[in-house]
C-alpha cells in the first residue's frame, strides 16, 4: 500500500484526552467546535486590539471536532517525565532541554525527532482510533471490538495527523485519500455501501504502512545537502552546520536547517530558500539574513543575535531565546519562553505570546530591501492590516500584560540591510507609526544642528583634524559597546577564498 508518515505534532499547551472525555463528544459531531470570545471554557484574552476586529474574529474562528479531539490527544507527546523532576529538574518546564541538531541527544526535545513520531503513533493507534469511535461502536467497558466500524469522517480527521504516498509514487497524499483508493480497500476493511472501515483491518493497514517522515528533520540531517554558507570561526570549537533536504517531492517544501552559527553573519538570497521551511537552532552571537520569501520558520535555543527574514508565507515561531532582534513580514508570529527579545514585525494577525515569556518588546517592521515588495506579493502579504502592536496572550497568566511592552519611540532607530540587490523596493512598505517617524525627524534635525555648528565653529585645519580624531574614538568606543563592531567586522571576509563559505555576501553584494 505504499508508506504513511506522522505530520509533526502541534506545539500547543499540554491537555490531554483520554477516554474519559469520549461521551461528551456525541452532540458536536453535527457542527464544528466554536471558540467564542465569552461563556467558553477556552476562552482566549488579548491585548487590547480594535472592537471590530475582535469580533470579526470570534466569528470566523472554529476547527473541526474530531481534528481538535486528536490535537488534544497528541500533546501527550510532550508529556514531561515525573521521575525526571524527582531528579531535580523543573515540572513541568517552559525550557525543555533541546537535543544537538546532530540527533545524538537522548534527554531532548522530542519534538526533533522523527522516529519519536513514529513511535508514538504506533503505541498509540489503537487508542486513537477508538477515540474517534462512534459511541454505538464502543463496548459497555469502552473499549472497541472485533466488530467495531469506523466511519469515513473518522479517517477524513486522522488526515490531520498521517499522510503518505502509493508504491513511492512521489505524491504526497491526506490518508483518506490513499484509504479510499480501490486497492487497499482488502487491505483496510473499507465498505462503499456504509461507507465505513473495519477497526481490526484498518488498523493492521496503518501498523504495517507506518514509517518514519523521509522528509523530516531527522532525514534532511542524515541525507540533506549540506550548504557552505558559513565558515568556522577560528579560536572556538564550534562549526557552524547549514543544510537543506532534498526536493524528493515536488510539492513538499524544503527543510532548511541552521545550527551552530556563531560570531559571524550569514546572508543568503537564494532559489534554495524560495518556499522553505527554515529551521535555526542554537545560533550565537550572530546577524543572519535570509532575504528570500519563506514558507515557515522556527527559531530555538539562539542568544544574543539578530535574524533578518524575508517575508514568511505561514508563521515564525521562537522558543526559548534570550536577548534576540527578529525583522520580518509574516504572517503569524508566535513567542514561548523567550527573554528580553525584541520582535520588528509586519503581520496580518496578532502576535501570540505563549507561556514563560519575559520582558518582551514589539516594534513596527522598519527595514526594506530592493526585493522586498515582489517577495511579499509571492507569499500573499499586503502592508494592511497590520497587527503588530495588538499582541494576544495565550497562557494561564494571560491576564498580565507586563510581560510585554511597545518599543518606546525614544529607543526607535531604523534597520539598514547592508546588501546591494536589484530591486524597486526603496522604503519601508506601509511606512512608519506616526510617532515613530518623528522621533526620526527630530534626530535628524539634531544632526543637521549639529553639522551647521561644526561648520561655523571656524577652527583651524589642525583644530579640525584633533576633533576628527576625537569623534573617530568615541565613535569606536560606540561600536564596541553596542556590538555594532562584531557586525561590521563579520562582514568582511577572512580571506578571499572564504567568499563563497561566508554565504556568498562579505561586502556589499550577493
Amino acid at each position: 500500500p505504499g508508506a504513511l508518515t506522522p505530520r509533526r505534532p502541534p506545539r500547543r499547551g499540554r491537555a490531554g484526552a483520554g477516554r474519559g472525555g469520549r461521551s461528551r463528544r456525541g452532540p458536536w459531531r453535527a457542527r464544528p467546535c466554536r471558540l467564542r470570545g465569552s461563556g467558553a471554557s477556552w476562552r482566549l484574552r488579548s491585548a487590547p486590539a480594535p472592537e471590530a476586529a475582535a469580533s470579526q474574529w470570534e466569528r470566523g474562528l472554529s476547527v473541526d471536532t474530531l481534528q481538535f479531539l486528536l490535537f488534544l490527544y497528541v500533546q501527550q507527546f510532550h508529556n514531561v517525565s515525573l521521575r525526571r523532576s524527582l531528579l531535580g529538574d523543573e515540572w513541568p518546564s517552559p525550557r525543555t532541554r533541546s537535543p544537538s541538531l546532530t540527533g545524538n541527544s537522548a534527554t531532548g526535545n522530542k519534538n526533533w525527532n522523527d522516529q519519536e513520531h513514529l513511535d508514538f503513533v504506533q503505541s498509540h493507534l489503537l487508542d486513537i482510533l477508538e477515540l474517534l469511535l462512534e459511541p454505538e461502536q464502543l463496548s459497555a467497558s469502552s473499549h472497541s471490538s472485533c466488530s467495531s466500524l469506523v466511519s469515513l469522517e473518522a479517517v477524513c480527521a486522522l488526515s490531520f495527523l498521517l499522510e503518505g504516498t502509493v508504491s513511492n509514487s512521489g505524491m504526497v497524499r491526506p490518508l483518506h485519500e490513499l484509504a479510499l483508493r480501490q486497492p487497499c480497500h482488502g487491505h483496510n476493511g473499507y465498505s462503499k455501501g456504509s461507507r465505513t472501515f473495519s477497526l481490526p483491518k484498518l488498523e493492521s493497514w496503518l501498523r504495517s504502512s507506518l514509517t518514519a517522515n523521509p522528509l523530516g528533520i531527522t532525514a534532511g540531517l542524515k541525507a540533506g545537502k549540506k550548504l557552505a554558507w558559513a565558515h568556522k570561526v577560528e579560536g572556538t570549537t564550534r562549526r557552524a552546520r547549514i543544510t537543506c533536504s532534498a526536493r524528493v517531492v515536488p510539492e513538499v517544501s524544503p527543510l532548511v536547517l541552521m545550527s551552530q552559527v556563531y560570531k559571524q553573519t550569514v546572508a543568503k538570497s537564494s532559489d534554495t530558500l524560495v518556499g522553505a521551511h527554515v529551521r535555526i537552532y542554537r545560533c550565537n552571537e550572530s546577524f543572519i539574513y535570509l532575504l528570500s520569501p519563506l514558507r515557515s520558520v522556527t527559531i530555538e535555543k539562539c542568544r544574543n543575535s539578530t535574524f533578518v527574514l524575508g517575508p514568511v508565507e505561514m508563521s515564525v515561531h521562537v522558543q526559548s531565546c534570550d536577548n534576540i532582534k527578529v525583522i520580518t513580514v509574516c504572517h503569524r508570529l508566535s513567542l514561548s519562553s523567550t527573554q528580553g527579545c525584541t520582535f520588528h514585525t509586519l503581520t496580518p494577525t496578532q502576535p501570540l505570546i505563549l507561556s514563560g515569556n519575559q520582558a518582551v518588546s514589539f516594534a513596527p517592521f522598519h527595514t526594506h530591501y530592493p526585493m522586498l515588495e515582489d517577495h511579499m506579493a509571492q507569499v500573499g502579504l499586503a502592508t494592511l492590516p497590520n497587527y503588530w502592536d495588538s499582541p494576544m496572550l495565550v497562557c494561564r497568566d494571560s491576564g498580565d500584560t507586563s510581560v510585554f511592552r511597545l518599543l518606546p519611540p525614544s529607543d526607535f532607530y531604523t534597520f539598514v540591510i547592508p546588501f546591494e540587490m536589484e530591486g524597486d523596493t526603496t522604503e519601508t512598505p506601509g511606512g512608519l507609526p506616526q510617532e515613530y517617524q518623528e522621533v526620526l525627524r527630530q534626530r535628524e534635525h539634531q544632526v543637521r544642528l549639529w553639522q551647521r555648528m561644526v561648520k561655523e565653529a571656524g577652527l583651524t585645519r589642525d583644530q579640525r583634524k584633533e576633533f576628527q580624531a576625537v569623534v573617530e574614538n568615541k565613535f569606536y568606543e560606540w561600536l564596541v559597546q553596542t556590538g555594532n563592531k562584531q557586525q561590521l567586522d563579520s562582514l568582511v571576509p577572512p580571506a578571499p577564498a572564504s567568499n563563497h563559505a561566508a554565504g556568498g555576501c562579505p561586502g556589499t553584494k550577493f
